[in-house]
């Protein structure tokens, strides 16, 4: 049978044949010419274990031979016309631990190259594999890792793994502490290149633990998800445009309720002044009723304000940020935007909120654009009916996921004409709509805000008509509130 080639087989240098033929030269000098009478054949037994780190198969079996022949000839010169006990004894005894030591290095050889034709296995893998020790320094390095990081394989080696590729763990990531049970961990990483870019990867890794439990290697495995970075950053830029168009169309449907309520406490101002100054200009001024015009009209003001206020977050582009807040907050901010919405189409209201509302973590304008969103499709859903009373009921409050979790509820129904059965199961996909002149771009997009921030939203048809739709996000127990308090302080 041929020797199988393996990676570790390979030519042996000048030198080390010297050293070797160096070796059994000594060795049978001192066997055939020393007067000791101890079997110095066993010698040979380090040369043939030695030669096992730089030959192959065939070359342990020939330098076992050589020994062999170099033994026997030792005998023959100086034994040779009288066989007695002791020198054959201890021919024997050499050729024995010959015999051992070729046995010994043909199995470590084999064991060797099976090892070294594993790790060739692993430079066929497009993922960066390197191994690290209990102090983190690199003892293996694949193809993969040369091609990912740009550090040939002599570079890397002996290198300390995190020093070298600058690791980044994210928040949720966790660090090796976190290792589950199977003494394996998997997260995304950041690391960096030779060429000094950032390179992101889902890295996993598996420990090896001695008999004590404590781990003294690390096998960890990249896979470069960089490009998919790159896209779901693009994906978030293009949803975060889409959100803001959305957005701006919604107001302009809310242009004439958006217009009275600021008119309405400009003109509140206006008639308050005129009266102020009537006060002023009579023969004996009424300071008292100038002094209440005047606080009427920083009222008026004020509501003004924040109207505005509202307005400009609602229609500015800006990354959402996250703060403490309930859900009856996001319905006081929309009620003043929609009520000429739904005094022109004749819908009342209807308002049921719990007090105290529990608080969630959410971007007020992200979550305010989602109840826009529900209450106008309620409104124009009502705009046709005639045959019954249109009422848009808003309710809040909580359920109980579980023993230790609690969700915040808002609920908007309407007396419309309902959710079509044909469509239902689709109500919130992009572009689905049953306006003529509608994108099919709200349901789409709330829903997207709402899974953001951890809840959901369903929608279902009422007992007899209209729609309900459900918001459903996580309430924050008392030391979450604290935490979060904290952080944006």
């Amino acid at each position: 049978m041929s020797e199988r080639p393996s990676r570790m087989t390979s030519r042996p240098t000048g030198l080390q044949v010297a050293l070797m033929l160096v070796g059994v030269a000594i060795i049978f000098a001192i066997d055939t010419f020393a007067p000791l009478d101890i079997a110095i054949a066993v010698l040979y037994a380090v040369v043939v274990i030695a030669s096992a780190d730089f030959l192959g198969r065939r070359g342990i079996l020939l330098v076992c031979a050589v020994c062999v022949l170099q033994t026997l000839l030792s005998f023959a010169i100086v034994h040779g016309e009288s066989l007695q006990s002791g020198p054959v004894l201890r021919a024997l005894i050499g050729l024995c631990a010959i015999g051992i030591a070729t046995l010994a290095a043909l199995r470590n050889r084999k064991a060797a190259e099976s090892l070294s034709d594993q790790a060739a296995l692993l430079d066929l893998s497009h993922d960066a594999i390197f191994v690290r020790d209990a102090t983190d320094v690199i003892t293996y390095w694949n193809a993969g890792a040369e091609e990912l990081y740009g550090w040939p394989r002599k570079e890397a080696l002996g290198q300390k793994s995190h020093a070298l590729l600058k690791t980044k763990y994210l928040p949720s990531a966790g660090t090796m502490e976190q290792l589950d049970d199977s003494n394996r961990w998997q997260g995304e990483l950041v690391h960096t290149r030779r060429d000094g870019t950032e390179v992101w990867v889902v890295s996993r890794w598996a420990v090896q633990r001695d008999e004590r439990g404590r781990p003294f290697a690390t096998m960890e495995t990249n896979s470069d998800i960089t490009e998919q970075k790159h896209a779901e950053d693009a994906l978030h830029h293009a949803r975060s445009q889409l959100e803001h168009v959305t957005r701006i169309s919604t107001l302009g449907e809310l242009t004439a309720s958006i217009a009275h309520e600021v008119n309405q406490p400009l003109a509140a101002i206006l008639t308050n002044g005129e009266a102020g100054l009537r006060w002023l200009l009579r023969d004996k001024p009424n300071l008292e009723e100038v002094r209440r015009a005047l606080e009427r009209m920083i009222s008026n003001g004020r509501r003004a304000s924040e109207v505005i206020t509202r307005l400009r977050a609602l229609a500015r582009k800006s990354n959402p940020s996250h703060t403490v807040l309930t859900l009856n907050d996001i319905v006081a901010d929309v009620i003043p935007l929609v009520e000429r919405e739904m005094l022109n189409n004749d819908v009342g209201l209807r308002l049921d909120l719990q007090a105290p509302a529990p608080p969630v973590l959410g971007d007020r304008v992200q979550l305010a654009q989602v109840v826009i969103n529900l209450v106008v499709n309620a409104i124009h859903a009502m705009s046709q009916i005639d045959d019954r009373r249109r009422l848009l009921s808003i309710n809040s409050g909580t359920s109980l996921e579980d023993s230790n979790s609690q969700m915040a509820v808002l609920e908007i129904e309407d007396t419309g004409t309902g959710i079509d059965p044909k469509i239902a199961g689709d109500i919130f996909t992009a572009f689905q709509t049953t306006k003529a002149d509608g994108m099919g771009m709200g349901l789409s997009i709330s829903r997207t805000i709402v899974e953001s921030h951890g809840g959901s939203i369903s929608a279902t048809s009422g007992d007899r008509w209209g729609a309900l739709f459900r918001i459903r996000l996580p309430a924050l127990q008392q030391d979450e509130v604290a935490a979060a308090a904290e952080q944006a302080y």
